[in-house]
C-alpha cells in the first residue's frame, strides 16, 4: 500500500480535490495544513519542477501506487499508440481497485482496494486479489454474493457511486453487485484535475 499518512492533510498539501480518497471535505480548509498554512498558500512561488513533482505525487496518491509502479506504467504507455499522458491515465483507470470504486461498490478507493485484497471480488467468475489487475473491455466484475449482507456494502449500494459512473463502465440492472467494462477508459473520465503533461515532462527529463 503506497498511500501513507492522513489522506485529508495530503490532499490539502497538494491543493487538489481527489474524490474517493476520504469522506472528509477539504474545501472547508482549502490551504496547506500546519500553523502557517494560510500564509504559505498566499505567498509561496511554485517552480516548474515543483509543479511537475506535485502533479506526479497527486497521481500516485490517488491511485495508491508506488514510484516504481508509476514509472513502469509510464514506460508501457510510451510504447503504445496515442498520446502518452492519455494512455497512462487510461491504464491507471482500468485498475481493478479503481473500477470497484467507480462502480459504487465501495465508498473510497482504499476501501475498494481492501475488498479486492481480501478476495471479495471476481473477474469473469474467477477470484482476483490483485488491486493492480488491469481490466480489459468486456470483462465482468462481481462482488462475492455474501457481501450483500455486509452493512458497509449495503450502505454504499444505497448511496450509489461517489463520482459519476463513467461511460466505459456499466452496472447490471438486476444484479446490484455486478458491473462490466464495456469500453476502454478515456482521459475525460478521470474525476480530478490531472496535469498529465507535467507528469510526462517529469519522467522525460
Amino acid at each position: 500500500m503506497s498511500r501513507v499518512g492522513p489522506r485529508l492533510k495530503i490532499i490539502r498539501r497538494l491543493g487538489i480535490q481527489l474524490p474517493g480518497l476520504t469522506a472528509k471535505d477539504a474545501e472547508r480548509r482549502p490551504y496547506p495544513p500546519g500553523q502557517h498554512g494560510q500564509s504559505t498558500a498566499r505567498r509561496r512561488k511554485v517552480s516548474l519542477y515543483r509543479l511537475r513533482l506535485e502533479a506526479k505525487q497527486a497521481l500516485r496518491f490517488y491511485y495508491g501506487i508506488s514510484e516504481n509502479q508509476l514509472r513502469r506504467t509510464y514506460a508501457m504507455a510510451k510504447t503504445r499508440p496515442g498520446r502518452t499522458g492519455d494512455v497512462m491515465l487510461a491504464m491507471l483507470e482500468a485498475r481493478l481497485d479503481n473500477v470497484v470504486f467507480r462502480l459504487g461498490f465501495a465508498r473510497t478507493i482504499p476501501a475498494a482496494r481492501q475488498l479486492v485484497v481480501h478476495g471479495h471480488v471476481y473477474v469473469n467468475g474467477s477470484r482476483v486479489d490483485r488491486p493492480g489487475y488491469r481490466l480489459r473491455t468486456g470483462e465482468m466484475i462481481k462482488l462475492d454474493p455474501r457481501m450483500a449482507e455486509n452493512p458497509h456494502v449495503q450502505e454504499q449500494l444505497q448511496r450509489g457511486p461517489q463520482v459519476k459512473l463513467p461511460g466505459w463502465l456499466a452496472k447490471t440492472d438486476d444484479a446490484p453487485l455486478e458491473g462490466r467494462m464495456i469500453a476502454p477508459p478515456t482521459r475525460e473520465s478521470v474525476p480530478f484535475a490531472c496535469n498529465d503533461a507535467a507528469i510526462v515532462e517529469y519522467y522525460a527529463r
